[in-house]
């Protein structure tokens, strides 16, 4: 009988690891839907830092952006998606297992 053991390391996602784009995660993850600006502000980010761990994201299919009309301006909102919700947690759960929650 073979004993399997998890990798803890299964769930690690490099993407999803750099700090920038882990605290967009964080915040998407908790926030459900975000507009640029906010995130901008919440994150202390430039726009074009923003926008170029976004757009990874988004390439990845980790985030989808909604945009709008408000306001007279057109408005940007992030949001995970199914499957950037399951990297990020993965991620999660590994950085967990490495430290050993």
């Amino acid at each position: 009988m073979t004993t399997q053991h998890t990798d803890p390391m299964a769930g690690f996602d490099n993407l999803v690891h750099a700090p920038n784009r882990l605290r967009i995660c964080a915040l998407l993850d908790t926030a459900g839907e975000a507009e640029f600006g906010v995130l901008q502000e919440q994150l202390g980010l430039s726009a074009s830092v923003l926008s170029k761990h976004a757009g990874a994201l988004i390439d990845a299919g980790y985030v989808e952006q909604r945009k709008a009309v408000r306001d007279t301006r057109q408005r940007v909102w992030l949001r995970l998606t199914a499957r950037g919700k399951e990297a990020y947690h993965g991620h999660l759960a590994a950085l967990r297992a490495i430290v050993g929650e």
